[in-house]
Parts: C-alpha cells; structure tokens; sequence
C-alpha cells in the first residue's frame, strides 16, 4: 500500500473522482528526524493504512496543502487524535469544523523545521497551494499546481486532459493559465521554488516524475516566467 521511494520517503495512491472524471489521488509520508511521520494531502486512513503508518512511526503531522485537499483531514485526526494538522490559508474558514493547530505560510512550524522547506505560491488565491520541499531526499511535492497524467489514466481523464491541455506532459494546464490572477505574485513565488535543490517531483494526480524536478518545473511553467 505505502511505497518507499527514497529513505524515509513513502507514497500510497487512492481512486478520486473530481466532476465525474477519475483524476486519483496520492498522498505523501516523510519521516522526521525524532521518527514521526509528516503526512501531506491526506487520503482515507483505513485499517490496513493505519497498519503500515503505525509500523513506520507515530503520525505528528498532518498538511492540508491547498484549499481542495483537505478530504480525508478529519479522519485522520480521529485516528490519530493527538496529531497536528495543518492547512493552507483559508481552508481554516472553509473547514472550521476541524481543530488546525496552524496556517502554513513560507516559514515551517518548528516540528519541520531544517528537515522540509515550504512556500506558499502566491496569486492562486482560489487553491492556496503550499509546496514542500524534502531536502534529504530532494523532492518537491505538490498538488494542483502540476500534473502528469500519461497514457496509464482511464480514457475519460486523458480526455479531459488533452482538453486541458497537460495530457502526457509534466507541468500545468490551461486552468492554471485562467486561474493565476495576480501573475507578478505568482512568478516571484515560483522564481524562490525553482531555487530549491530538487530532482523529484510527487504530485497529487499523475504520475511522479522522478529526475529533473527543476528543469521540468521551469518548462511547465514557461508561460508564467516570461511574462512580464
């Protein structure tokens, strides 16, 4: 279920469907230094999840990346009560049923800190998305702001992705294109990303691109760094 792709770096992928489209989806595991698990974009902690989890380290850290990633949020605080989690700003309006123990931003909270880096990427204001960046490992993962989506997907979601524009290429699609408002914001956030030192890229929907993080980044979002 949980894959390991690097030392203390792991992944499991779940069926999604968003507007009737299978897209899945993939959450992240990082273990931490004292041995407790960060665990990104959450899916459903079911029984044989929680299984492997627990052999791994005790869950400490939960993040909600962006505003549509917050799903599987509540389940995982109520299997593991006395984890903290953590979302994007203004997901904390969006779900104030849930008892977030902060707003991530550009700095890291202390239980992360020197071990995984974040930014937030500003002018997409309606996603919000946080990246995070494991400097041991050299990954960067995200979640709505790039996709890979490849021949493997059902023909329904290579479909829309050839509509969208980001069938079987690694980098963003014409929403993002549509949906980044304040482009400036947008290109001084990713200018700081693309400064980072990473070869891998975890993704929510697609598949993981596992060499030239950087460069492909770059290329996905040529559009946006060249306009000025």
């Amino acid at each position: 279920m949980l894959r390991e792709l690097a030392s203390d770096l792991w992944v499991t992928e779940r069926p999604l469907r968003f507007a009737g489209v299978e897209v899945g989806t993939r959450m992240s595991v990082i273990r931490l230094r004292d041995g407790g698990l960060f665990v990104h974009s959450p899916v459903l902690p079911d029984p044989d999840l929680r299984k492997e989890l627990d052999a791994l380290g005790p869950v400490r850290f939960v993040a909600a990346p962006n505003r549509f990633h917050h799903l599987y949020v509540g389940d995982f605080i109520s299997a593991y009560p006395e984890s903290e989690c953590f979302c994007a700003p203004g997901l904390d309006a969006k779900r104030s049923d849930l008892p977030w123990a902060g707003t991530l931003a550009d700095e890291a909270p202390a239980g992360w800190a020197g071990q995984i880096e974040q930014r937030l990427f500003q002018g997409f204001t309606l996603a919000n998305e946080v990246l995070f960046l494991h400097r041991a490992s050299r990954t960067l993962l995200a979640t709505d702001l790039v996709f890979n989506v490849g021949p493997e997907a059902p023909l329904s979601t290579r479909l829309l992705f050839r509509v969208l524009g980001g069938y079987d290429r690694f980098g963003s699609t014409r929403l993002e294109r549509l949906l980044i408002r304040d482009r400036p914001a947008a290109r001084a956030s990713l200018e700081r990303i693309l400064e980072w030192d990473f070869e891998r890229v975890i993704l929510a929907h697609g598949r993981v691109l596992e060499e030239g993080g950087v460069e492909a980044l770059r290329s996905g979002y040529d559009w946006l760094l060249a306009a000025h």
